[in-house]
């Protein structure tokens, strides 16, 4: 490829991946190819060198991978730190509804948030790593964005971000272990409380376990579900932020809920006809009680998440289940009660209670033809197997 910019410096790692570009046929082959890898392996390395072959097999297997992220994973390019560090289509999407005009994306990886970004707003992406820039480059190809996306290789801790609109994605992976404690991410908590200083407003993307809670008072933190999942916690600062406020968001619904964890109450109460699960975003975010008072719905339990009402309430937040039956929690009892039932298939979920499920579910005989679900929580202090069914 002759139009890589200029100012993209090609290490190894970028020539190489060029490489593997310009061999289309190797890639033609490897999806007609039917059999194991091992032959086809032997196969390809008749034709092409070995490296190139073994590039290209782990590209082919971080596409299939990407699709879990990405619309066009096909068509796109990767690492494989990158694509784990990577934001997923939907959640940079999400983001990027709060930029407009010109955004900085900081450690832009393989450039899945700032091909979110070029959506609305001109973007500049900047990692250390040459490879990662060509990779935001050439993945913005793909979307179609590569006139709005601006590629930078430089250290981020370098730049004057005065007054500027800025994402960043701290390296999680600054050694190649995952790291959960902010202060060993790259770049750490000392660079990031100075651009929300100096910067006019963005966000700062976390992982939902970092150690956020009680590092930023004055931002909006906002956490992220994906069809269930938590996914990202995003810190929102400046004028893009809410402050001193925590925001649950479920994608896909869009579904939101703001507010302070501190400033809600609800009920405790024994259970009753529905069994609540809620989403993992609400939990993290401690707004368990905000949902639980605008839902008109109770706690089971000080030390359970679970909710209990006598209504359904419409929300993309709680997952409902019927309550069939309530057992204490203790083994005979309930291998007693499954041996009489019509259930085939259980689903085991519990939160806080230690449950050994695979070991538990062997010793229940399950061998009607009903799905079921048996949760195991506290209800005011007493440990209960709630025998259940969802709602859809």
């Amino acid at each position: 490829m002759s139009n890589i910019p200029s100012h993209i410096p090609l290490n190894a790692e970028c020539r190489q991946l060029l490489e593997l570009i310009d061999q289309s046929e190797l890639f033609v082959r490897i999806a007609k190819f039917e059999g194991n890898e091992l032959k086809l392996q032997t196969e390809l390395r008749q034709d092409f060198p070995s490296e190139l072959v073994s590039a290209a097999l782990t590209q082919m297997d971080l596409k299939q991978k990407g699709a879990e992220k990405f619309s066009r994973a096909s068509q796109m390019w990767f690492d494989r730190q990158g694509l784990e560090q990577s934001t997923a289509e939907p959640i940079s999407r999400h983001k990027a509804q709060r930029f407009e005009g010109d955004v900085w994306d900081l450690c832009c990886g393989m450039g899945g948030d700032a091909i979110g970004l070029a959506r609305q707003s001109r973007v500049t992406a900047v990692d250390l790593n040459p490879a990662s820039c060509l990779l935001t480059w050439l993945n913005a190809a793909v979307y179609q964005c590569q006139d709005k996306i601006k590629v930078r290789c430089e250290d981020v801790t370098t730049l004057d971000l005065a007054g500027k609109l800025v994402h960043i994605d701290p390296d999680r992976r600054p050694q190649g272990n995952r790291v959960i404690r902010m202060e060993d991410a790259e770049p750490g908590l000392p660079f990031l409380k100075e651009i929300m200083q100096t910067a006019s407003g963005g966000a700062i993307k976390l992982s939902p376990a970092a150690n956020f809670i009680g590092k930023f008072p004055q931002a909006e933190v906002e956490l992220v579900s994906l069809n269930g999942e938590c996914k990202e916690a995003t810190i929102w600062f400046g004028k893009l932020a809410e402050p001193g406020s925590y925001r649950a968001t479920a994608l896909p619904s869009g579904e939101t809920l703001v507010g302070d964890p501190l400033m809600a109450y609800c009920d405790l109460s024994t259970l009753e006809r529905y069994i609540f699960d809620p989403d993992p975003a609400i939990v993290r975010s401690g707004l368990i009680e905000l949902l639980a008072e605008e839902k008109g719905l109770s706690r089971l339990d000080d030390s359970e998440e679970y909710l209990t009402g006598s209504h359904v309430p419409e929300t993309a937040f709680l997952r409902s289940f019927e309550v069939i039956d309530v057992l204490p929690y203790k083994e005979k009892e309930l291998r007693k009660y499954f041996r009489n039932a019509n259930f085939g298939q259980l689903e085991i979920k519990c939160r806080h209670l230690k449950v050994p499920i695979e070991a538990l579910r062997k010793k229940l005989q399950l061998e009607g033809d009903q799905p079921g679900v048996l949760i195991v929580a506290r209800e005011q202090g007493q440990s209960r197997a709630i025998i259940c069914q969802r709602v859809d």
